[in-house]
């Protein structure tokens, strides 16, 4: 029986993969450094802090890794506060388990203002027990352990919980963790075969 729901916020409820997807090129940019051409494709599998060491290892060695992390969080913090929005069909699917009494958070790789702020605006904030991520679990999701604090969270067990997510290497880890994924893809995913291939279940939509 199904008692609780994990859900993967940037990609899988709202659509706001594109502000991502050139955030740390952005930041770069502003800087006066070309990025790699590929680099939202590297830094998608890491946490925000992951990608901050990452892009000064890699760029901009003067700056300091808070100094990338803040340049980053600045270039999608307006995005996030005004713009970004829900899949169609989210509001009222996340409805209809909040009244199967399904217990729900949320696990990202966003750091939790813009994730409350774009919850807020849209007025879904009252859906989810807590919001989980990557940088204080202290590992992205290549390892399961934002998944296994989302169970305490949520006071339920593997057998009971839905993983929604849209990224392979996520799903991924969450099935092999022993967990039911159900993967949601999203049209800036470049592996969608993979990700559909991963999951135990596939929802087009939220409709």
């Amino acid at each position: 029986m199904i008692r609780a729901a994990v859900f993967d916020f940037d990609g899988t409820l709202f659509d706001s993969m594109p502000v991502w997807d050139t955030a740390g090129e952005d930041f770069l940019r502003s800087a006066g450094i070309s990025a790699e051409k590929n680099l939202g494709t590297v830094l998608s599998r890491m946490s925000l802090d992951q990608a901050a060491a990452y892009l000064r290892e890699t760029y901009c060695p003067a700056f300091s890794a808070e100094a990338v992390k803040q340049g980053i969080t600045g270039v999608v913090r307006d995005a996030y506060a005004f713009s970004v929005l829900p899949k169609p069909g989210v509001p009222d699917f996340l409805d209809a388990l909040a009244r199967r009494g399904i217990r729900m958070c949320i696990a990202t790789a966003s750091e939790r203002p813009q994730i409350e702020a774009a919850l807020r605006r849209c007025g879904l904030q009252h859906f989810f027990a807590g919001i989980l991520t990557c940088s204080d679990a202290g590992y992205g999701k290549d390892e399961p352990v934002i998944f296994r604090e989302a169970l305490r969270l949520l006071d339920s067990c593997r057998r009971d919980t839905l993983v929604f997510e849209d990224a392979l290497h996520a799903l991924q880890t969450a099935k092999a963790d022993g967990f039911f994924t159900v993967a949601v893809p999203d049209a800036h995913e470049k592996e969608r075969e993979a990700v559909l291939a991963a999951a135990d279940i596939f929802l087009p939509d939220f409709f």
